[in-house]
């Protein structure tokens, strides 16, 4: 009997220690003995849609143990798998199957104020009255919030040079969450010189964006003022994208050309939850 009590709990023990998939979505962020797949979680967060290989180089891990942390995450609701998007001319074989987070997933990196963030625009809205003066007061709003955001990005890019601005901005946006980062452009003219995409991976008031896109327009506009250029939104999360994408042209190209060649321009270098059509929708 001694013998089969301590089997039995030796058994008990041993399934314990293989039940890793949280109760809840915040356990996987939030516990400490999680802290490799919080990192995996981070990650993609930061880069968009990876592969488990993508994710295993940055993360100096094998790609076994990646999956078993992408593993846990999918059961906990906060990644899912989907074919990687193919930009161009398809090889042959089977599309890569990258991991983006969820919607669940980017609640647990602090999104929980939402439900107020919008009822506070809605009553905005329905106080003047609703309709067009509606949308026009939450825009009015919009652009006062990102107006103040961007005056304390100002100074920043004032200290860079006109080549780094769209850097100096980058940099900027991570230190408030946006986990920005910057991507270089080949010009379609030989000799012209290159422009950038500006990637926000991450965006605290996404949710609220899908419901009020004059948060969306406004934030473009602050970009064209502090960057001093006219710049062109190319893809939205909010819009359903893995990053945020905007399309910033060399400085010194002239404006027209940079609208007209700034979806083209992309196509060359896209980023990851960006295309044509993503384009052409997000504005």
């Amino acid at each position: 009997m001694k013998n089969m009590r301590e089997h039995a709990q030796q058994q008990e023990a041993e399934s314990a220690s293989h039940c890793d998939v949280p109760v809840t979505a915040a356990e996987v962020l939030l516990d400490g003995h999680r802290a490799t797949r919080d990192r995996v979680a981070r990650s993609i967060l930061d880069h968009g849609p990876s592969s488990a290989a993508d994710l295993a180089n940055r993360l100096g891990l094998t790609s076994a143990a990646v999956r078993r942390h992408l593993d846990g995450l999918a059961a906990a609701g906060l990644v899912e798998s989907r074919e990687q998007r193919v930009y161009g001319s398809r090889g042959r074989g089977r599309p890569a199957k990258v991991f983006a987070l969820t919607d669940g997933g980017r609640d647990a990196f602090y999104q929980a104020y939402d439900q107020l963030a919008a009822d506070a625009l809605r009553w905005i809205s329905d106080a003047v009255g609703g309709g067009k003066a509606g949308e026009e007061a939450v825009a009015a709003f919009a652009r006062a919030r990102f107006g103040k955001q961007g005056e304390k990005y100002r100074e920043a890019l004032r200290e860079a040079g006109v080549e780094d601005r769209t850097e100096a901005l980058a940099q900027a946006l991570s230190v408030d969450g946006y986990a920005a980062t910057v991507r270089r452009v080949p010009s379609a003219a030989a000799k012209a010189p290159a422009g950038a995409q500006l990637c926000q991976h991450h965006c605290p008031v996404a949710h609220i964006a899908e419901q009020f896109p004059q948060l969306c327009e406004a934030e473009t506009e602050v970009f064209s003022q502090l960057l001093g250029t006219h710049v062109q939104r190319l893809a939205t999360i909010a819009h359903g994208d893995g990053v945020c994408t905007t399309y910033v042209p060399a400085p010194g190209a002239a404006s027209s050309s940079a609208r007209g060649s700034a979806g083209r321009d992309s196509d060359a270098a896209p980023t990851a939850g960006t295309s044509t059509e993503d384009s052409a929708s997000a504005r």
